[in-house]
């Protein structure tokens, strides 16, 4: 008995460094990455977290913004991180949810290489125009687009991204045909508006609040269901005669599937207790953003509707990249 007493005590002993590995998380530095620019709305709310996050848990977390192909180099990249808790996503529906459905031989599939943490916030999506452009409202839009075919450029933050997306469906159902600019992010895309480059742009409303204050671009319509408090005099997509359309922008943070539930659960923690509080608050209000939070599995069941909803959007615009 004596030797199997030993070979027992010696296998705990090999065992036990591995146990409280979660307990000792992080053990260096954590990378979130970003699948866009900097700038964008999505970068400037993630280096907020990642600040909140560095406070709560005395290691550094390091935004890493990995723009291109819609968000799915960033997405890629978090997919295939070891599962350790020292790498995480923090993206928009575009990576996590929508572009399994459009791209042809992904690096990853969002669905089976992605655990849930936390939705972080929505946002409203915006169209927008320049300031000398003929249309001043969505309806002139349609109009304007009927009149001169592919002659209207807009300007969308990235193929299979939400402003893509809801792009693309109002063009079917308005039966007009504009011509699809993507940019690699929003910064650019606001650049080459303000400049000129491109008539419309599509995208998520706060980056474009303070051009709008200024008169430098025109608001056109909203896509939420009912008009939104920033913009009180700006109609609905809906209020234009697209009767039940809505398209929400959102920002989450999922990480490689294999994440220790107890580190999971831990970032949750900690961002919704951001969420709520004073600065967290003010720091959404600044950006025009909804405070969400939950737990991981409403994050879950938030996806698979979001996929549910769009999935047949996508198919019938055909929209597909390579």
């Amino acid at each position: 008995m004596r030797p199997l007493s030993f070979g027992l005590i010696g296998l705990a002993l090999a065992i036990a460094p591995c146990q409280p590995a979660a307990q000792e998380w992080p053990s260096r530095p954590v990378t979130m990455i970003v699948p866009f620019p900097a700038g964008a709305a999505v970068d400037t709310l993630a280096r907020a977290v990642a600040h909140a996050l560095s406070e709560d848990f005395g290691k550094q977390f390091i935004v890493e913004n990995r723009a291109g192909a819609g968000g799915n180099l960033g997405g890629a990249a978090v997919a295939k991180a070891a599962a350790d808790g020292h790498t995480w996503l923090f993206g928009t529906p575009a990576p996590i949810a929508l572009n399994k459905f459009m791209y042809k031989g992904l690096a990853y599939d969002s669905e089976r290489d992605f655990t849930p943490v936390v939705l972080v916030a929505k946002s409203p999506m915006i169209i927008t125009a320049t300031s000398d452009f003929p249309a001043k409202t969505l309806p002139d839009l349609i109009a304007y687009a009927k009149q001169n075919p592919g002659k209207v450029n807009v300007g969308h933050p990235g193929n299979g991204t939400l402003g893509h997306i809801t792009s693309a469906l109002i063009q079917q159902f308005a039966g007009v045909e504009m011509t699809h600019v993507p940019y690699r992010g929003s910064a650019p895309l606001i650049t080459d508006l303000l400049g000129g480059q491109v008539n419309v742009a599509m995208d998520f409303m706060p980056t474009y609040l303070p051009l709008i204050a200024d008169r430098n671009i025109r608001a056109l319509a909203v896509t939420t269901s009912q008009r939104v408090a920033q913009l009180p005099d700006v109609p609905t997509v809906q209020e234009a005669g697209f009767r039940g359309f809505e398209a929400t922008a959102w920002y989450a943070i999922v990480a490689p599937t294999g994440t220790p539930p107890e580190i999971v659960m831990k970032v949750n923690k900690a961002v919704n207790a951001f969420l709520k509080s004073d600065k967290g608050k003010t720091i959404l209000e600044q950006n025009s953003l909804q405070g969400v939070g939950g737990a991981p599995q409403d994050l879950k069941a938030f996806i698979d509707g979001e996929r549910d909803k769009w999935r047949p959007v996508i198919e019938a615009a055909k929209i597909a990249m390579q």
